[in-house]
């Protein structure tokens, strides 16, 4: 009997089956050694696509410990040569590329984001991003600022969720006025309230150091963001991003002609590894980072992000080092590396 393993956000001792036809996802040697407070599970899904959790105990442990967990992308510019902000009149083709591609880097979900660009930009590309279920198919499609800390707190307590790329094009800190990396530890948000903020964990745009302090400040709110720009997966060269030109060598990607980086071409399961390596922290906590906070930063925490009971079965499998072997969406393979097929 085969079980991918995964975690649950509350323990279950029970499998409630009632009148609905289970079944295990067919992957083998999976196991979860939680650590942080959640506990191991067995991942089964419904015929109705979602996920139903059963004590790992009831089965053996395998040699080996690969983990599932299901993945989100809070923002995506583009990539593979498409680039989301450009006012074509068939960007949802772009769009499906995409959602294609990413699912080889553990990416069930996404936000299509446009940069900075002129009104007409908006109104001709927004309507043509509806929200979609994802699928065989592909993935489904789900500020900076220099202001003063007191000036971020009265923006979160009017409505202010989320930081855009924590430490990039913002005042720096100082010990008199932090800034909006105040945000993180300020006691005067409202009560209950969660800021969240993304960090690009991808080597370049933010110093290991920055991302342990943040991390150990708050790293309930912390969403690992790609920032994809349309030039991931195409190599070194020139590329075009909005209405401006990109030089990218290696993993690093500037403005043309400029030191200034503009955006990033490392996939989410680049800034995972990354991630992990760079704060020591569990596992889990590093998958967390890219799947549930997401998921709770959009409101989207009782379907996704998570694989507890009721969820949506979207989740990726991982070798012990944090490399996508399957990516799975409503409890069907959609993406399997060459190397981990049957």
């Amino acid at each position: 009997m085969w079980s991918v393993v995964t975690w649950a956000r509350s323990p279950r001792d029970s499998l409630a089956v009632e009148s609905h036809v289970v079944r295990p996802v067919p992957a083998s040697d999976c196991q979860c050694t939680g650590n942080c407070g959640l506990s191991p599970k067995a991942c089964w899904v419904r015929h109705s696509s979602e996920c139903v959790a059963a004590n790992l105990q009831r089965w053996p442990r395998c040699a080996s410990s690969p983990t599932a967990a299901s993945c989100a992308a809070a923002r995506c510019s583009g990539g593979f040569g498409v680039d989301f902000s450009r006012a074509t009149e068939d960007v949802g083709s772009g769009i499906a590329l995409v959602a294609q591609r990413i699912l080889s880097h553990g990416v069930t979900s996404f936000c299509p984001t446009l940069v900075t660009s002129p009104p007409e930009v908006y109104h001709k590309v927004l309507p043509q991003i509806p929200v979609k279920s994802g699928g065989p198919h592909g993935a489904g499609v789900l500020g900076h600022s220099v202001a003063d800390l007191a000036a971020a707190e009265e923006a979160v307590q009017n409505g202010a969720t989320f930081i855009t790329h924590l430490f990039n094009a913002m005042l720096p800190f100082h010990h008199r006025d932090p800034g909006i990396v105040g945000l993180l530890t300020s006691d005067q948000l409202p009560p209950g309230h969660c800021i969240f903020y993304g960090m690009i964990a991808d080597g370049i745009h933010t110093n290991p150091a920055a991302l342990r302090i943040a991390h150990r400040a708050h790293p309930q709110g912390l969403v690992l963001v790609t920032d994809a720009v349309p030039a991931l997966g195409l190599g070194n060269g020139r590329h075009t991003l909005g209405q401006q030109e990109v030089e990218v060598d290696g993993l690093i990607a500037h403005i043309a002609g400029t030191k200034t980086l503009c955006g990033s071409i490392a996939p989410m399961d680049v800034c995972i590894r990354h991630f992990l390596q760079a704060t020591g922290c569990s596992v889990e906590s590093a998958l967390e980072a890219a799947s549930l906070h997401p998921a709770q930063l959009l409101g989207l925490e009782k379907t996704k992000g998570n694989l507890d009971f009721g969820a949506d079965a979207d989740f990726v499998v991982l070798d012990d080092s944090l490399h996508v072997q399957a990516t799975y969406i409503s409890g069907e393979l959609v993406w399997q590396a060459e190397e981990a097929g049957p």
